[in-house]
């Protein structure tokens, strides 16, 4: 949907900053008919990962940190990122950044789950750890995933003909301990929340997480998530 949304034109060359193991870099090949794709990503092991998938035919892949991109000014057609401007300590620098390595005429773009309203896939864990416990760690930029501050930040950075949308998704999972699973990665500051707990209080968590997501009468899980996406020109 975003990539529909960006409606990019064919034989462009992008870059994709924060392309992880390159499921979005996929796309982009897939949907795009794009002249060429570099993927950039700060994780060593994201970029080896990338590299030794079938996609590593028709895309580039290099370690590198979006505030301070290690390529040439004005060398793209699209700067898209998937899902990584809120985890940006400076996402100012970063999209300057953008802009720089962005032809005249060109487009910067990304999306990111509408965190302050919830409407990302952990939404409903967190509100139900919320409830528990009270104090819940925020997610990072979490104050600019709305619509309105991402509008905000591009113009800052002196883009143009700034667009805002958002995509409204249906998230699902199997059974409840998939969903679970899913939601309590070992990195995550809310795993250590739980770890801290007893079994009593972990019990109490799981219940009340199981009454917002209501498992379906199979066991599936859906609910509602919500994406924000932005676009700007450079000049």
């Amino acid at each position: 949907m975003f990539l529909q949304w960006l409606n990019p034109p064919k034989s462009a060359d992008w870059l994709d900053v924060g392309c992880g193991t390159g499921l979005f870099t996929e796309l982009i090949v897939k949907s795009c008919a794009p002249a060429s794709v570099i993927g950039i990503d700060p994780a060593q092991a994201q970029i080896d990962y990338a590299g030794r998938k079938p996609i590593a035919a028709h895309a580039s892949f290099r370690t590198g940190d979006a505030q301070a991109l290690p390529l040439r000014d004005a060398t793209f057609d699209i700067v898209a990122s998937a899902l990584v401007i809120n985890f940006i300590p400076d996402r100012r620098r970063a999209l300057s950044e953008m802009s720089r390595v962005t032809r005249p005429g060109g487009l910067v773009g990304g999306y990111i789950w509408d965190f302050g309203a919830e409407l990302s896939p952990s939404g409903p864990f967190r509100l139900a750890l919320r409830e528990l416990v009270g104090d819940v760690p925020p997610l990072p930029g979490t104050g600019d995933s709305a619509q309105v501050r991402l509008y905000s930040l591009f113009e800052q950075v002196g883009f143009v003909q700034i667009a805002t949308t958002s995509f409204d998704v249906t998230v699902e999972f199997p059974d409840f301990d998939a969903f679970w699973t899913a939601q309590t990665p070992s990195y995550a500051p809310t795993t250590r929340i739980i770890a801290a707990m007893d079994d009593r209080r972990r019990r109490q968590l799981r219940d009340a997480v199981r009454a917002k997501v209501r498992p379906a009468g199979n066991g599936v899980i859906r609910y509602a998530a919500r994406a924000n996406a932005v676009q700007g020109n450079v000049c």
